[in-house]
This record gives C-alpha cells, structure tokens and sequence, in this order.
C-alpha cells in the first residue's frame, strides 16, 4: 500500500461518544441524537488528497493543501469509497446502477462522510454557543477571507483538535435535508470563505442537490468504530 498525501500528515480524531440536538428553524423542530464514538479527519480533504486518489491534477502544487470544492455529494461519497479501497478497507458504500440511490453500510471500516449529528457535535466539542471561538480566531470568512479559499490548519481548532469546522468551505454530510420536500437534497455544514458571519455557527444547515457543484463546499472524512449507526439513511 502506498503512502497517500494528507492522511499521515492529519491523523484522524477519536470523536467521544455522547449526545447532541438538532434543530430545524425551517419547520421550527428540535430532536436529540445519541452519538457513539467515531473517527473523525481534524481537517477538510484537500486538493493533495483529492488528487492523489484521483489522479487529478487541476490544482497546482501550491494549492496542494486547501480544501477541494466543485465536488458533488456524489463525487464525495465516490472518493470514500476509493480512498477505503486505496486504503485496504471495507468500502461503506453501495451505488445503483442508475446512481440514484445510495445505501451506507455502517458496519464497514472504510472511510466515509459524517451524519449530520456526527458533524455538528464534532463541531460544538461540549461547548454550548454558536461558535466554539471567536469566529476571526477559529475561522475564514467573508470579512477576513480576502474572497479566496485557505490552506487547511490556518487558524485555532476547537478543543477536540478540529480545524475549519467552521468556515473556509462548507463541507458535505450524509443526510438527506428534507424528502417529502426538496426530494434528494443532501445537507451541508460549517459556513465558507465567502459566507457571512451570521452563516458560520455549529447550527446552520444548508441543502444542495447531490449533483451539483459548488466553488465553497467540500467534505471531511470520518469512519465507524461500532457497528451500529448513528443514523439510518
């Protein structure tokens, strides 16, 4: 197995196991999630990563470790799946052949993306307000971005050793946003380079459809250490 750019470099974080609520100020309803413990990248995946999985090359050296964006939900779930294989891992993943449909086996060892709650309670780390930090020391955004994405690690983590949680792109979960709604629509989490600051908080939750592509929003990596899901979708 080969040495792949960006996973030595940012080893992941045992996320501990405990409990976290939702909210939706859409519909105005709250829900409570268990989480269990999980593995969760202290960084967004970058373009060195990316493009070492892929054999991508679009982005210069220099651009070697900003967070990848223009990546689908799709491509995302694409990229676990060959990093787990890449990686000598069960793929969690399974696509329809049309690939209009995506089931996850939680079971797996492979690398995939964080449930929704996964993602928001790794974000807050026991803290209760919006933000873990002040949002210019934790985060890059639209008032100190200079309009362009960052290098990942450039500013203060919270306290469980994430970094970017919050700003510098958004980042693909799991989760479908709303069916009976907005039908496949999956969520994003965690604000961006150009969002404002009212947009950068452990809570706000967007949707896009998991085909399109955006220059803001990217993904992290997590994997399962039980064998029961946190989430079933």
């Amino acid at each position: 197995m080969s040495i792949i750019p960006g996973l030595a470099e940012y080893p992941m974080v045992n996320i501990p196991a405990g409990e976290i609520e939702l909210r939706d100020d859409r519909i105005k309803q709250t829900w409570s999630v268990t989480v269990k413990s999980f593995l969760l990248a202290p960084v967004p995946v970058t373009s060195a990563l990316y493009s070492s999985i892929l054999q991508h090359t679009r982005d210069s050296y220099e651009k070697s470790k900003v967070p990848i964006v223009d990546v689908s939900w799709n491509d995302a779930i694409l990229f676990c799946n060959l990093l787990s294989q890449h990686s000598g891992l069960e793929e969690c993943y399974s696509v329809s052949n049309d690939g209009e449909r995506v089931a996850c086996n939680w079971e797996a060892d492979g690398y995939r993306l964080p449930t929704e709650a996964e993602w928001q309670y790794a974000c807050k780390a026991e803290t209760t307000g919006y933000r873990y930090g002040d949002l210019d020391e934790v985060a890059w955004y639209q008032e100190n971005s200079e309009g362009r994405v960052h290098e990942v690690g450039g500013k203060l983590p919270n306290v469980w050793g994430l970094y970017d949680m919050l700003g510098n792109v958004w980042e693909w979960c799991w989760d479908v946003y709303d069916v009976k709604v907005y039908d496949s629509y999956r969520i994003f989490r965690g604000g961006s380079w150009a969002e404002e600051a009212r947009g950068c908080g452990s809570t706000c939750r967007r949707r896009s459809h998991p085909s399109f592509r955006i220059d803001d929003l990217g993904f992290r990596l997590a994997r399962s250490l039980y064998p029961t899901p946190n989430k079933i979708g």
